[in-house]
């Protein structure tokens, strides 16, 4: 018998096998936490985006990671099987915000901890993890109850627009924050944290803002509509 025949061998007599009742109780520890976590970035995130759209991706991340890691984790085949089958695929929406992929890492995390059976470790490290976001959310709260999302989006190209979009904005708001910067050829959009301490100076601000560009698109939201 040859080493390729022994190697084929090897491989097809791994057999995983998969217990039921720790793969469900697996799987309800799972749901838990990723709900807990996709509660936590609703409610304390910074993202421009619509987080709410965004943490219901989460669950199903988090999940299908916890599926696949028990199934190929007793077995050599399956794995290198799974390794081919992700080379073929592609990702092609972009994660423009960091945030949002530090809580994508989180939801694997949970996926390829409870997928390894490594129940309290992970319920551990994600409720530690959950519980430093929670505080520096809850210290830095009052500061974003006051504050509004910006945007502002130009379909020409303008000289040094975000220099003199930042400038009117650091002499009318009491806080100036980026959040994204997108930019081609011929269209400019920024993303910005601002606060104001009345409605007169936010009203100025705009005034400046459109004497930039009249066809600027400006669009202040509340950060609790997020």
């Amino acid at each position: 018998m040859n080493k390729i025949e022994t190697f084929e061998q090897f491989l097809a007599g791994q057999t995983p096998s998969i217990e039921i009742t720790d793969f469900i109780i697996n799987l309800f520890v799972t749901l838990a936490l990723v709900a807990l976590v996709s509660f936590v970035y609703v409610r304390f995130g910074k993202a421009a985006s619509n987080r709410r759209l965004f943490a219901k991706n989460l669950v199903v991340i988090a999940l299908t990671t916890m599926l696949i890691i028990t199934i190929v984790k007793s077995s050599l085949a399956l794995s290198l099987g799974l390794v081919g089958a992700l080379s073929i695929v592609r990702f092609r929406t972009p994660i423009k915000e960091p945030e949002e992929l530090s809580y994508l890492f989180l939801s694997i995390g949970i996926g390829l901890g409870l997928g390894a059976g490594q129940r309290a470790v992970t319920v551990f490290g994600c409720l530690f993890i959950l519980a430093v976001i929670w505080l520096r959310g809850r210290w830095k709260k009052a500061d974003r109850e006051s504050g509004m999302h910006l945007s502002i989006t130009a379909h020409q190209k303008i000289e040094d627009l975000l220099d003199k979009i930042v400038d009117i904005l650091h002499r009318h708001s009491d806080e100036v924050n980026i959040h994204r910067l997108d930019e081609t050829g011929t269209s400019w959009q920024g993303d910005f944290f601002v606060s104001f301490s009345d409605y007169s100076r936010l009203k100025e601000a705009t005034a400046q803002l459109r004497l930039l560009d009249p066809g600027l698109e400006i669009t202040f939201l509340d950060n609790h509509l997020l």
